[in-house]
């Protein structure tokens, strides 16, 4: 699923999708919890794909490299790792690659 670079008209590149699996628009609610006292933490699902997700929550103390455990809904605890958190005002965005 890996993409080139393409240059628009202006003259911006554009990135590089850099995505292996598709992903595929999600609705629903995961929690989240980290750290040594664990945070617990609501978020809303965007996307998921077979590996990994997207999520838009509050918590602005998520680093890169971080282990989380999560859930969707009802399922059982699994554990994921932070790829990258976008903070936009009070938007944070996060996207996890899913280890077990």
């Amino acid at each position: 699923m890996k993409k080139s670079v393409a240059m628009q008209r202006s003259g911006t590149v554009l990135c590089a999708e850099q995505r292996r699996e598709r992903r595929r628009a999600a609705v629903g609610e995961v929690i989240f919890q980290f750290g040594d006292a664990p945070k617990q933490v609501r978020a809303r699902l965007v996307d998921r794909s077979t590996t990994g997700f997207r999520a838009e929550h509050d918590s602005s103390e998520l680093t890169c490299g971080q282990l989380v455990e999560f859930r969707f809904g009802a399922a059982a605890k699994r554990v994921a790792r932070v790829v990258w958190t976008r903070i936009s005002g009070e938007r944070v965005e996060t996207g996890f690659l899913i280890l077990r």
